[in-house]
């Protein structure tokens, strides 16, 4: 089911999301100082391709950097990929198919916006406590 799932948001949304993401891994290569962005980017965008049966964790050994890494993100590079997601997922909501995606689509906004200090991670390496929520 997930691969179902995952060929479909391709076709849907998934490229051109990825697009996006690859766009501005691109911008952020042109200066030395960004490169971390574009690398997260460039993470981001294989995630986006293909979410199903992956999910993100935060790191814990991330440290201050990726704080300050998250802000100049959501400046230069953040608020646009969200409001990419947002739009995405009004487009998917128009049929009765494209819901669950839509879903999906607005679930990545918080990723897009804050990405620094995140890893993603199969969703079976994700431990569970028995009310669903990830521990």
């Amino acid at each position: 089911m997930q691969t179902i799932g995952n060929i479909l948001w391709l076709v849907l949304a998934g490229f051109w999301l990825a697009i996006g993401y690859v766009i501005a891994g691109l911008l952020a290569f042109v200066l030395i100082v960004t490169i971390p962005f574009g690398i997260a980017s460039f993470r981001l965008a294989a995630f986006v391709l293909w979410p199903f049966g992956r999910t993100t964790t935060w790191r814990r050994d991330a440290g201050i950097w990726s704080v300050i890494g998250n802000v100049v993100w959501v400046v230069f590079f953040g608020w646009e990929l969200a409001l990419l997601h947002l739009v995405t997922g009004l487009l998917l909501m128009i049929t009765i198919i494209g819901i669950p995606f839509g879903i999906a689509c607005w679930k990545m906004i918080p990723l897009s916006l804050l990405p620094l200090g995140r890893q993603i991670v199969p969703l079976s390496s994700v431990s569970r406590d028995p009310y669903g929520l990830p521990t």
